[in-house]
């Protein structure tokens, strides 16, 4: 089979992955020369902790079993399974975590409840104050800025594999192809729309009532720590946006300790992650009214220093870079991804939502299956 991949942020990528192991020949058109959305603009973090039980669960830990397979294959892409952390200081926020060990799906997501102790063993870099930690040990990561172009590499070592950059679709040509912007039609077997957050123009046309929204989310990184952060780190805000915390507890903590201020009006949570060069990413915000600021506001990053050096009981190292990402987000959030053809032979597969560089492989593994490829 010959197939036309559009777009090359991680969705797009991992569909051109499958379809190359397979034996076919993929053309890759991108309408920057190198991908520059929320696949870059990410925390990396391979998230199994949070998912809802059931197929976003299930579409997490094969995503999570084929990164790390994918990561065996291509080093480059930065691939640890270091776990994640989430401290607790509150009864109500213990109550959460205690919650979510009982949960029946608890062992395959690998949680543990934690002392402060425990989690110091874990993790020393957490030399801050809290009273214990849930510990989810199938969390991994990879580095985001840099995946794409490893696995872009290759993929052209394969020699089945075509990457046509600075090119934008612009419409869908009879059956099985694609104009660009330059005038060239492209013609495969199978057309796969991954588009990202580019949800105008072509893909408005094609589908005019999509239900898929998008969401900003602000983020920084720091100069290098100056010692290991062997596992990723979250805070008890997250429990109030990720559905495997979904509880009584949760609903006592919802309605019994509110949010910090800024972290309520910007709908805030922290996740951080090292990167390889020793830096922390840390984020990050919500929002979704449009139009969208275009500005950064400094409020939510003073919010997250605080948060971040009360965890680790020295301040941040110098803030290096700080940026907003927009994502695709299907509107109804209990859906791993919106999947659809839009034509014959022409399938869109957009909205994972903040899901999207946990479950890709999966995401594409099964478009990869439903077309029989």
């Amino acid at each position: 089979m010959r197939v036309i991949v559009v777009g090359a942020g991680v969705v797009g990528t991992m569909h051109a992955w499958h379809a190359v192991n397979r034996g076919h020949e993929v053309v890759q058109i991108e309408r920057e020369t190198e991908a520059r959305g929320a696949s870059l603009r990410n925390f990396g973090q391979i998230w199994v902790s949070g998912r809802a039980g059931g197929e976003e669960l299930e579409t997490a830990l094969r995503a999570r079993e084929l990164w790390e397979d994918i990561g065996r294959r291509v080093p480059e892409l930065g691939f640890r399974a270091n776990g994640s952390l989430t401290p607790v200081r509150t009864e109500l926020e213990f109550a959460v975590a205690e919650s979510a060990v009982s949960r029946p799906d608890a062992a395959a997501r690998g949680y543990r409840l934690l002392t402060a102790a425990e989690a110091r063993e874990v993790n020393p870099a957490l030399r801050g104050d809290f009273t214990a930690a849930l510990w989810c040990e199938r969390d991994a990561a990879v580095e985001p800025r840099t995946a794409q172009l490893a696995l872009k590499r290759e993929l052209l070592a394969s020699g089945r594999y075509t990457y046509l950059g600075g090119r934008e679709v612009r419409e869908v040509v009879g059956e099985h192809a694609v104009r660009d912007d330059h005038g060239e039609t492209h013609s495969g077997d199978a057309v796969i729309l991954c588009t990202g957050a580019a949800l105008s123009g072509l893909v408005r046309e094609l589908v005019p009532d999509l239900p898929v929204r998008r969401v900003r989310l602000q983020m920084m990184q720091t100069d290098p720590l100056g010692e290991d952060l062997p596992t990723s780190v979250a805070d008890a805000d997250s429990f109030r946006y990720y559905p495997a915390y979904a509880s009584a507890a949760l609903d006592a903590l919802s309605s019994g300790q509110a949010q910090a201020p800024v972290a309520a009006e910007h709908r805030m949570q922290l996740l951080m992650v090292q990167r390889k060069d020793g830096g922390l990413t840390i984020g990050d915000t919500h929002e979704y009214a449009h139009p969208f600021a275009f500005d950064l506001l400094d409020d939510p990053y003073a919010h997250l220093t605080a948060v971040v050096e009360s965890f680790l009981g020295r301040p941040l190292p110098r803030i290096r870079r700080r940026w907003a990402g927009v994502y695709a987000q299907c509107t109804d959030t209990s859906r791993v991804v919106h999947r659809q053809r839009v034509r014959d032979g022409v399938w869109l597969v957009t909205g994972p939502g903040g899901r999207g560089m946990t479950c890709s492989p999966a995401i594409a593994e099964t478009t990869a299956n439903e077309l029989d490829w």
